[in-house]
């Protein structure tokens, strides 16, 4: 069972494995471009989840630019895609793991551990293989699968922490907030999406890029050495991971794992949530 990330090597080895690969490929300045690449070729047999529309749900007054998904209809499109218990999901896309990291991080809320992102994505798989599909693929739904849907855990509540948990436990330093995005982003010099630049105060820096080297994951030692001078001397537990709006906050949460820094939960609604009440307090430095 693959946990956190698996190579190109592992996934076509699992040939004879019950598994369901899904492209989560997403473009934040064209939102149509990943089910366009999907539409021209993809991984053999993989299905296809939309940030926007899948792993995500509508905007709101108060929301973030990616207010979590509902679990319920997240867990009819896996489950219509063949997903259960027994299935091994492998989930990519082609900027090493900063979209498909979501899509692992929820199929984990909704209690399925044997998911992982595909180390390299789209780019490791075409350059070990000219291999690929240009057709979609179709849902399917049996009994069996239908079954499965009877129970549908929602781990979200423990995984993740709202804006006012959040500036409460920062106001009593009991966690150690980690900002996904750029340095630049986070310092306040540029901001390209969001309409006010800056960070959380008490917030440290780690960019996603940190954790990929010649575009796969670092090792988990390396790993676990850098993550360990990130939070100090704060537990896994008391990690929470930020980015502009919850997305690619999940890379880092994936890092640690890989690192066996297990635990650490996620500020879903992230920069992007954050300053939709002015008079929570921003940082630039």
């Amino acid at each position: 069972m693959f946990t956190t990330i698996i190579s190109v090597e592992d996934l076509r080895s699992l040939s004879t494995t019950p598994m369901v690969v899904i492209d989560c490929r997403f473009n934040l300045a064209d939102t149509e471009a990943g089910r366009t690449a999907y539409g021209v070729d993809h991984i053999p047999g993989a299905f296809y989840l939309h940030l926007d529309e899948d792993l995500s749900s509508p905007i709101t007054s108060f929301s973030g630019r990616h207010p979590l998904p509902d679990l319920n209809l997240l867990a009819q499109s896996l489950v219509s895609f063949g997903i259960t218990d027994q299935t091994q999901v492998v989930v990519y896309d082609d900027c090493a793991g900063a979209m498909a990291a979501r899509a692992w991080w929820l199929i984990k809320c909704l209690g399925h551990e044997a998911v992982a992102v595909l180390d390299g994505g789209y780019p490791a798989w075409l350059s070990t293989s000219i291999e690929h599909s240009q057709s979609g693929h179709s849902k399917s739904s049996s009994k069996a699968d239908a079954l499965a849907l009877n129970t549908v855990y929602n781990h979200l509540p423990q995984n993740t922490l709202s804006a006012d948990q959040l500036a409460a436990l920062l106001a009593s330093r009991q966690i150690c907030l980690v900002d996904a995005r750029a340095a630049e982003r986070f310092c306040g010099d540029v901001e390209p999406i969001d309409p006010v630049a800056g960070h959380i105060p008490g917030a440290v820096n780690r960019p996603l890029t940190d954790n990929i080297e010649k575009g796969l994951f670092k090792t988990p030692e390396k790993l676990r050495e850098e993550w360990l001078c990130i939070i100090d001397s704060f537990p896994a537990e008391d990690v929470v991971h930020m980015c502009g709006s919850g997305v690619t906050a999940c890379h880092n949460l994936l890092a640690m794992d890989i690192a066996g820094l297990k635990g650490s939960k996620v500020y879903a609604g992230s920069w992007s949530e954050w300053i939709r009440d002015p008079k929570r307090p921003i940082a630039k430095d």
